[in-house]
């Protein structure tokens, strides 16, 4: 199979915070994959802007080492990064003051593509959005770029869009969640809207229930100050794992058109009934060692900040009535593993009685680390001695089914990128689906707090809080193993 890659146009893109850590571990090491991959023009400009003194020499010697850090050897051939730096620039710049905005404005160039990542923290939004249009950097085909966290309520939310919306265009504004930028995702869409199998059964009628799982092995190391004023309710549950049960449970749009796909989203999050506290597991993680618990990491031993949260979700519509959604994800879990599964109602009649067992057919969507799918389907065990069932995995691991190919998945942030220079927002979040979230997030945050709801405790590398397993056990369900 030969993939194909279909050049953008030219560009100029600004990274905000290019001396930071997500540019140097994500953003830079995607773009130099797609210029190996022969997507940007010759005469495209990456340029970073930092408040480092730094020139263009020195901002490409810090490229370089980023590339060096974070692409295996063979991946970053001399010639290739030798190519690739001299598309680089580097400008200076304060992004609450004057300095260096006249600079980056002369360099920029008209009639092309202009855009601005900003991988900074969301306070600078509206300055850097706001010095944009006074030194006249934007146009007509200018986009930026924000990260999450799109507020941490609805009220921050809806400040933060009119901060946005006072200097550009919706259809300007990028919201980048990397989920959505995996090819998993992206082929889930194909396989359910582009082929006649799985629609016509994508319903009540035939899926008994659907598992979002996104397990961290990690913990809040370095990051428990942020992390605790978050917890995984506003740090993961409210955008990645909502984004990726709007996707399973959207209606087919008219078209696969930016507009139209998140209007079926947006759909789906309003659809939410909120869930009663006995259909919430909030848990933190332990351990024996010392300074590996949680409340050691973020220093507050009596912080009530779930680090696992696992949910029982409906949504009010004649396509999903009485199909439970499960979503769970957490820290320090026993493998680093994200996974939708769809598990499909038993046979209606089974000719082969119930001595050999329960069997169902679930469609397993793995978006880390192994990415691929997988359909379990019920055969014949081989061999004499009768009738024996078992499960089998029809199995697409891209890597195997798709050659060569399949071990260069791009990664989520060259796709997305790619697509901001292209103007294709499909994959990205609209204001009004993150306000729409926010809306369904917030009482239940408040409910469990004026509850005064104190997180199960779980231990270093367990599946999380034991009550999150009796939330399934007592409807006759059960988890599906995080793999490792």
């Amino acid at each position: 199979m030969v993939s194909r890659v279909i050049p953008v146009d030219d560009f100029d893109l600004v990274i905000f915070g290019g001396t930071g850590d997500l540019a140097r571990r994500k953003i830079l090491p995607g773009l130099f994959r797609r210029f190996q991959a022969g997507q940007m023009p010759e005469s495209a400009r990456i340029i970073g802007a930092a408040r480092s003194d730094l020139d263009s020499t020195g901002y490409r010697k810090d490229v370089a080492n980023a590339l060096k850090e974070f692409l295996p050897e063979t991946a970053r051939p001399k010639g290739d990064v030798k190519a690739f730096l001299k598309q680089i620039e580097y400008i200076a710049i304060d992004a609450t003051g004057d300095g260096g905005w006249k600079e980056l404005s002369s360099l920029l160039r008209d009639d092309i593509v202009r855009a601005f990542y900003f991988s900074v923290a969301p306070s600078l939004f509206g300055a850097l959005a706001e010095r944009l249009h006074g030194y006249q950097c934007s146009g007509p085909a200018c986009r930026i770029v924000v990260e999450k966290p799109f507020g941490r309520d609805l009220e921050s939310a809806r400040a933060l869009n009119k901060t946005l919306r006072d200097h550009f265009d919706e259809s300007q504004i990028y919201r980048i969640d990397h989920y959505l930028g995996k090819e998993t995702v992206q082929y889930l869409m194909a396989v359910r809207f582009g082929n006649v199998l799985f629609e016509p059964l994508w319903n009540a009628q035939y899926i008994d229930h659907v598992q979002i799982t996104v397990a961290e092995s990690v913990g809040v190391n370095g990051r428990g100050a942020y992390y605790d004023r978050s917890g995984a309710m506003r740090d993961m549950v409210q955008n990645h794992l909502m984004q990726l049960l709007c996707l399973i449970a959207m209606e087919p749009p008219s078209r696969f058109d930016p507009d139209a796909v998140r209007d079926e989203k947006l759909k789906v999050i309003r659809a939410l009934e909120s869930p009663e506290p006995s259909d919430i597991v909030r848990g933190q993680y332990v351990s024996a060692s010392e300074g590996e618990s949680y409340l050691d990491q973020v220093e507050d031993p009596s912080s009530r900040t779930e680090s696992f949260i696992a949910l029982k979700l409906r949504v009010s519509n004649w396509r999903w009535a009485g199909v439970p959604f499960y979503l769970r994800t957490g820290k320090r879990l026993k493998a680093r593993h994200s996974e939708i599964a769809v598990v499909f109602k038993d046979a209606p009649h089974s000719i082969f009685g119930q001595a050999l067992g329960r069997h169902r057919n679930v469609l397993a969507i793995r978006l880390q680390p192994n990415e691929g799918m997988d359909l379990l389907v019920t055969i014949k065990e081989p061999g004499p001695g009768g009738m024996r069932l078992v499960d089998v995995p029809l199995d697409m691991t891209f890597a195997d089914a798709l050659g060569p190919e399949g071990d260069d998945v791009p990664d989520a942030y060259e796709r997305l990128i790619m697509d901001v220079i292209r103007g294709d927002q499909t994959l990205f979040m609209r204001g009004d689906e993150v306000e729409a979230a926010w809306a369904w997030t917030d009482p239940l945050i408040k409910g469990w707090k004026d509850r005064g709801d104190k997180p199960a405790t779980y231990d270093v590398g367990s599946t999380g809080p034991e009550d999150a397993a009796v939330m399934l056990h007592s409807e006759g369900r059960r988890w599906r193993d995080i793999a490792s």
